[in-house]
């Protein structure tokens, strides 16, 4: 591999490293040199490892990679300042200490979700499949909800005067809940019952699945078995009852929660679902409450009923697409 020339400030900046950091899985890209795509992808359970440091040594250790000279990852977390503690799992470190500890000139923390944002203008075709009706408006903000650990929220604004689209940064999945029929209201109770604050995130989520399964287990009086989501899911595809009702309860809120924030950002060019949670559903989404609950919005029915929503279903992680473009855009 040829060495970068120290004279070009661009190519001095590589290699370059790239992460997508959830709360359940790390994902890893390399950049060897500018215009190649990125390659050695791969992934590890963040409980596998104690720290991102060690999941960053690990993955350069077992490419047998030198240390990169620049680094971009996205994180699940909000990040303010220089210390990030990880909401949904407990890794936490100095981003300053980091760059230093790895030698690296330049190491950019950005919030996974605007790290999505980023990469949404170069999904290809395949990478997403359209749920209900409605045509994207072109030069018009683009919105982004994802289910996964937790619930990720973001949007991409358009920018004129040939400058970049601009990601939304914001912690949108701790909006408070709303029900809109008597059950979403017993159920919402129940959250707040048990959380205090019953957020987007509490019945949007992996997590979020478990504890709406929990909450009609105790609204029928029945003692909640310990299933995870994968389990409840499973269930759902059996035919299992409560669980056919937990995942419909799960769609609804989801489609509640992407119609308030297509409206709040006027996401004419379509509202993008990310996260591992609804394409391992497959196409329940299809026969849901999602896209009736994404349009009702009273007098903004038709205004909603015009977006697309997409579900994006990339095999390889957009995020990490989003984070080399990030270290060019940010």
């Amino acid at each position: 591999m040829a060495l970068p020339d120290p004279s070009d400030p661009i190519a001095a900046s590589y290699p370059r490293l790239l992460g997508d950091i959830g709360g359940t899985n790390a994902r890893f890209a390399w950049l060897a040199a500018p215009g190649e795509a990125p390659s050695q992808l791969d992934r590890y359970a963040c409980a596998d490892h104690g720290s991102l440091q060690d999941a960053m040594r690990h993955y350069l250790d077992a490419h047998q990679l030198p240390a990169p000279r620049w680094c971009a990852i996205g994180i699940a977390n909000p990040v303010v300042g220089d210390l990030v503690r990880m909401t949904n799992h407990d890794w936490q470190f100095s981003i300053e200490a980091l760059r230093v500890q790895f030698g690296m000139a330049r190491f950019l923390v950005i919030n996974d979700f605007t790290a999505l944002a980023l990469a949404l203008p170069a999904l290809r075709p395949e990478d997403v499949r359209q749920v209900g009706q409605g045509t994207a408006v072109a030069r018009s903000p683009l919105g982004l909800i994802g289910p996964g650990t937790g619930l990720g929220v973001s949007g991409l604004l358009p920018a004129d005067g040939g400058r970049s689209a601009i990601p939304i940064n914001g912690e949108g999945g701790h909006v408070t809940l709303a029900g809109t029929t008597p059950l979403e209201d017993a159920v919402i109770a129940r959250l707040r019952e048990r959380f205090g604050h019953a957020s987007a995130e509490r019945a949007v989520s992996g997590p979020g699945l478990v504890n709406l399964h929990t909450a009609l287990c105790e609204l029928d009086g029945a003692a909640a078995e310990a299933l995870d989501a994968a389990a409840i899911s499973a269930r759902a595809q059996a035919g299992d009852a409560r669980a056919v009702q937990a995942v419909e309860l799960f769609f609804a809120f989801l489609g509640t929660v992407a119609g308030n924030l297509a409206l709040s950002l006027g996401a004419r060019g379509g509202m993008y679902i990310g996260g591992g949670i609804v394409p391992r559903l497959g196409d329940r989404i299809d026969a849901s409450a999602f896209r009736e609950r994404f349009e009702a919005k009273g007098r903004f029915r038709d205004y909603l009923r015009g977006i697309p929503t997409f579900v994006v279903q990339a095999s390889t992680s957009p995020a990490l697409l989003g984070a080399a473009r990030a270290l060019e855009d940010l």
